[in-house]
Formats: structure tokens, sequence, C-alpha cells
């Protein structure tokens, strides 16, 4: 894909790929590429990658020397990528992912349950929802490896950016294996010292008057939310953050009012939920992961056991 990519630019620019490429780029040096991309510096890359920054910027003086087009350029903050570096990223990342995905699944090779599975999660559902699953799995299967990623966004499960997603989105690609396990309650709620001091709202306009919790940019999943809740649209925030997990711990520290699921809000006697019959949202939760790994061992059993807690959490 890289090669194709490149010979694309060479033809551009009336080169031949294979004068400009005699000897195909390693993975090495796209991996540091990569690395100065994300941190910024040689140095950091270095720190991140455990190598010196010597070796760092030989791997960079030879991509540049591979593809003959400068890739950084310095600046008061470091180094900044140029319109080839950024044209060359997506690339770069999708070999990571699939390096990372071919070293998970040489780790599990066999019919044990054993190895490294990557599943990716919602913020509020990763931590706290899955862990208790998750030890539960580990138990049954001590050669688990977990990798657990905690991100709102939604990840590519074809590129193998995660072997395993929890998603509050159905999944719409196809080649994946996807369960609906159910959905969860949203609604609004509040810590008691809060209300305590603030008073319980009686209808939505009364929300004007109270400290809420809320988002700070606007994403096509809040503003299909506010469509299904529109009294809520227009309300000023006290706290806005684009975390559910901060947003979860403002409501817990008793901020003000905010959304959370009516699920986790029970696990806790000091959040009590407030105009049940104005704000009540049902979000589903799907299961994905790539239909090559249905008959894989640790993938079938970790997607299994989350299917099952998961079941029991929405239920």
């Amino acid at each position: 894909m890289v090669v194709f990519f490149l010979n694309k630019i060479a033809e551009t620019r009336g080169v031949s790929i294979l004068k400009w490429m005699s000897d195909e780029p390693s993975w090495d040096l796209y991996r540091s590429f990569l690395a100065v991309l994300r941190e910024g510096s040689l140095s950091a890359a270095a720190r991140a990658l455990g190598l010196t920054q010597p070796t760092v910027a030989r791997h960079i003086d030879g991509l540049e020397a591979a593809i003959r087009f400068p890739l950084f350029t310095r600046s008061q903050q470091g180094l900044a990528a140029t319109e080839a570096a950024l044209e060359l990223q997506p690339y770069a990342e999708s070999l990571a992912a699939t390096t990372a995905a071919l070293l998970r699944a040489a780790s599990g090779q066999g019919r044990a349950v054993g190895g490294a599975v990557r599943v990716s999660a919602s913020e509020v559902i990763g931590a706290e929802v899955l862990p208790p699953i998750l030890a539960r799995l580990r138990e049954d299967h001590p050669a688990l490896e977990i990798e657990l990623v905690l991100s709102n966004a939604v990840d590519n499960l074809l590129r193998r950016d995660a072997d395993i997603a929890v998603r509050m989105v159905e999944p719409i690609q196809e080649a994946l294996v996807v369960k609906r396990v159910g959905a969860v309650t949203l609604g609004l709620h509040a810590h008691r010292t809060y209300l305590a001091r603030a008073g319980a709202p009686r209808d939505v306009k009364d929300l004007r008057t109270h400290s809420l919790i809320g988002f700070d940019r606007e994403t096509p999943a809040i503003r299909s939310m506010l469509q299904r809740a529109p009294a809520l649209d227009g309300l000023r925030f006290a706290l806005r953050t684009d975390s559910d997990t901060a947003q979860l711990m403002a409501i817990k520290a008793g901020f003000g009012i905010g959304v959370c699921q009516t699920a986790l809000a029970r696990r806790d006697r000091d959040l009590e939920r407030v105009l049940p019959d104005a704000f009540a949202l049902e979000l589903g939760v799907w299961l994905a992961m790539h239909e090559n790994l249905r008959s894989t061992p640790r993938c079938r059993a970790v997607f299994d056991g989350l299917a099952a807690g998961l079941k029991a959490h929405v239920d």
C-alpha cells in the first residue's frame, strides 16, 4: 500500500519508482517516522521507542533518502511535518496497526485461550463497566492478555485498530461480526449534597437556574441526542468537557446536574435521578469484531465474555 502511494507521488514528479526506491524502506524507518509525527521531536520519539536520538535521526534520514522528499522542517516548536509527511501518515498508521495485529495473532497461536486481545470501548463503559468483566475473563483464562483502549472515537476494526469494540452506535461496516447486547438508559443525575444545597428542579425550565455539566463540542452523537430531547437544547453549562468520565466524576463530586447511565447511578447511593419523566434516553450497546477472528479461540472467548457481562449490566 505504501509503495503504491509512493509510486503515485513519483509519477506526479516524473520519477520512476524503481529508480526512486531501489530498496523498500524497512518497517523500522516508518516506525520512527510515525513516532516523530506523534511526539513532535527526535528526543521524545527516541524515548517512546526505547532508542537513542541518533538512531531515530538516522531512520528519518534514511526514509527521506528513500522517498527523496523532506519529511520534517525545524521550527521553534520542534519538528514540523511537511506535506509529504502528512500524506504518508495514514499509511504509516495502517502499517502500525497491522504490525500490532500480527503480534497479537502470533501471541495466541494454538487452540488454547491465550495471547493478546485488543478491546476498544467508550470512556465510561471502559472505566466503569468492563474492569470486573475482564477480571472474570482473566480468572477463567489466565493466559489472556487484554489491551484496553478507552476512546469515544470509533476504531476501524477492518484495519485492526482493535480486535473487539464495544460501541454505542450500530456498526455499519461489512465483514464484521456484530451483536446487539441491549440498551442503557441515560438520565439526569446529581449528588444528594448538591440537591440539598441547590434544591431539586421541578421541571426542565428550572434547569436554567442550576449548575449543569455538559459537553464542550457538539458532535453528531450529541446532535442526535438533542433531537430526541429538544427541551435540553440551548441550556448553558457551568462545566463543559468532552470527557464522559470527567462529567461522571463531576456529578459524583457534587458540582451539579449531568447525564449518566442510570445503571451506574444506582451503584452509588449518593446519586439521585432528577426529572426522570422529562429526560430518559435509550442508548444501544453493540459488540463487534472482524469476521476473520470469529474462529480464533482468544477473541471468541473475550467476545462471548463481554457479551455476557454487558448483558447483565444493561439488564
